[in-house]
């Protein structure tokens, strides 16, 4: 097994940590079916199929859930509420503090979707929970260099 078919596992205490979960994380698509929010324990889970970047230029996708903790109250920007079905593409994943250590986690979607997550403070685990997969194409951005790469 080589160094890029490990499973990731991350976990982000502060703002600095929540950078290499964003970034492997960016392009991340997910159900909002796939979105659960527990009131009672405090977390949000989602379950996404993020694009392997560390992967280099073999195109893989993996499952992984992302828990983020100490959540005291969420609220969406521009996503279709009871569209189980509906997909969202992740582009990235912010915290902007508020009064330490609390703040609000904010998961920036295609589209110009948001979730916002007001936490305590800031506790998220990703990790990654099957094999990896060809995936059919390579995400692409308007600002890519590579003007050969496929948009899924």
């Amino acid at each position: 097994m080589s160094r890029t078919d490990t499973p990731l596992r991350l976990v982000a205490l502060d703002a600095d940590d929540l950078e290499p979960v964003s970034a492997a994380l960016q392009d991340a698509v997910a159900l909002l079916g796939d979105f659960e929010f527990s009131q009672r324990q405090q977390a949000f889970t989602i379950a996404f199929n993020r694009f392997r970047w560390e992967s280099g230029r073999r195109n893989r996708r993996i499952r992984c859930g992302l828990q983020i903790g100490r959540v005291t109250a969420a609220r969406t920007l521009n996503i279709r509420q009871g569209a189980a079905n509906a997909v969202v593409n992740l582009l990235a994943i912010r915290f902007e503090p508020g009064e330490e250590p609390a703040g609000t986690v904010v998961l920036v979607f295609s589209g110009g979707g948001e979730l916002r997550l007001d936490v305590e403070c800031l506790d998220v685990v990703m990790a990654d929970l099957t094999a990896p997969w060809r995936a059919a194409g390579r995400p692409a951005h308007d600002n890519d260099v590579d003007e050969g790469a496929k948009s899924e």
